[in-house]
């Protein structure tokens, strides 16, 4: 278990929630846009342990809604993820969950205690997922499958980026593909951006995506509107 980072206090990453956010290392995939490589690849020292981390949320118990747990990947850590969310619900906070949908299985078990799933879609197509993972959608299909069969909330992300998921032919296409999910509250178009070159920079690794540029907020504008118009906001 790796506890890589914890951000005590946040509005955002629990839509609706005074939150908390911790931190996971460690992930499968190799998204040539990640902002965390630090994570990913496990180049930090952990930031704290498991009964520390346990210790903190029961101090904050009457102070926080919820507590999203992201990465990194979380379902990489089962053991961990099913504990956590054990204890804010005994706690009487909310859980959410942060993930890009490629774990280890016990989804039944994580699920049966997460309230809200933050699902980053990386791409909807076999060939495109494996262009932008570096893996095959088997597993991701697993997890899929399983919160659809729980019924848990959902909100989509997907980052759009310049030659790799952009595009109206593209876009066109991940909005029918949401539309079979079920319980989809949200989708969120979100426009690629270089803040995480340093990282990579730092840790000697070369960028992927060196020479792309980042994507003006509003060039996505249009399109958000289709999908808010298609998933209209449910909290």
């Amino acid at each position: 278990m790796r506890i890589d980072g914890l951000q005590t206090l946040t509005l955002l990453d629990y839509p609706g929630k005074v939150a908390c956010t911790v931190f996971t290392s460690g992930c499968n995939m190799r998204c040539p846009f990640c902002h965390n490589a630090s994570l990913v690849c496990g180049e930090v020292p952990p930031f704290m342990g498991k009964e520390e981390f346990f210790a903190f949320l029961k101090k904050r118990t009457g102070v926080l809604d919820g507590v999203c747990v992201t990465g990194g990947e979380p379902l990489l850590q089962p053991d961990f993820l099913v504990e956590t969310m054990k204890l804010c619900h005994q706690e009487g906070i909310h859980t959410c969950l942060d993930t890009a949908g490629c774990g280890l299985g016990d989804y039944e078990e994580i699920l049966s205690h997460t309230d809200l799933v933050l699902l980053d879609i990386k791409h909807y197509t076999p060939q495109g997922f494996r262009t932008v993972t570096g893996r095959d959608t088997g597993e991701w299909q697993k997890f899929l499958a399983a919160v659809q069969a729980h019924g848990v909330p959902m909100w989509i992300r997907h980052v759009v980026v310049p030659g790799l998921t952009d595009g109206d032919a593209h876009l066109q296409g991940l909005l029918e593909f949401i539309s079979t999910l079920r319980n989809v509250r949200r989708v969120e178009l979100l426009p690629y951006h270089t803040l995480g070159v340093h990282k990579y920079h730092t840790l000697g690794y070369p960028y992927p995506l060196e020479g792309v540029e980042p994507l003006a907020k509003d060039a996505l504008a249009g399109w958000q509107e289709k999908f808010e118009q298609a998933f209209p906001h449910m909290d």
